[in-house]
């Protein structure tokens, strides 16, 4: 996964940050990528610990929203169960209402966008720029055997899936990563080393919201 170059230091941040506001409410968000199986969740909770941002997890709001039982919800659960993707426009409005009900204006989005149409409509729908992305670079040999070993009884932890959910994130997530890595608004992790290195250098990232 070693494709993305580090980013050089960019001078505009503060100036793309000022405009991010959701209404009244001005934001900090920072998008966190990786493939599965390279920690970002647990590397996630360090940070919502330590320097105070709330976490915000795609996946678990559209879970939240079909187990609220809301009209939306439902919607929700048909498409995933015909196989359809969930617009990016429902997704992004899950993440607007949870940063605007949040008390909170520092926001780790883990796991989104997965690809660049996503991107494309946050960017679009939201008019926020994120501050970085925390992209965790770890080899397809290291998650695998992460994954394989963690037996936590998820049932796509399997071989076959694994490789497929690897493919997936090869072709659609890492464009991302290399889109806001060409405007030096990545932040890249080793993210193959044990977890109390990986969070050293994640603390030196974030180093200024301390």
């Amino acid at each position: 996964m070693g494709t993305v170059v580090d980013a050089p230091a960019t001078t505009n941040a503060s100036k793309d940050v000022s405009e991010n506001h959701l209404g009244d409410k001005q934001v900090t968000v920072v998008f966190v990528l990786g493939g599965p199986g390279s920690g970002k969740g647990t590397q996630c909770a360090n940070i919502v610990e330590h320097f105070g941002f709330t976490h915000l997890s795609a996946g678990d709001l559209l879970r939240a929203e079909i187990k609220s039982g809301s009209e939306n919800g439902t919607m929700i659960q048909n498409m995933i169960k015909e196989g359809k993707i969930v617009p990016s426009e429902v997704t992004i409005k899950l993440l607007q209402r949870a940063m605007l009900e949040s008390e909170n204006n520092k926001f780790l989005i883990d796991g989104f966008p997965r690809n660049e149409e996503n991107r494309a409509a946050f960017e679009e729908v939201t008019k926020i720029v994120p501050e970085f992305v925390l992209f965790f670079d770890c080899s397809e040999e290291e998650m695998e055997k992460r994954l394989l070993s963690r037996n936590q009884g998820r049932e796509d932890d399997n071989i076959d899936t694994i490789r497929k959910r690897f493919k997936v994130f090869v072709e659609s997530s890492l464009p991302v990563v290399e889109y806001y890595n060409s405007k030096s608004k990545v932040k890249k992790i080793d993210a193959g080393k044990p977890i109390n290195e990986v969070f050293e250098d994640v603390k030196g990232i974030f180093s200024l919201f301390a």
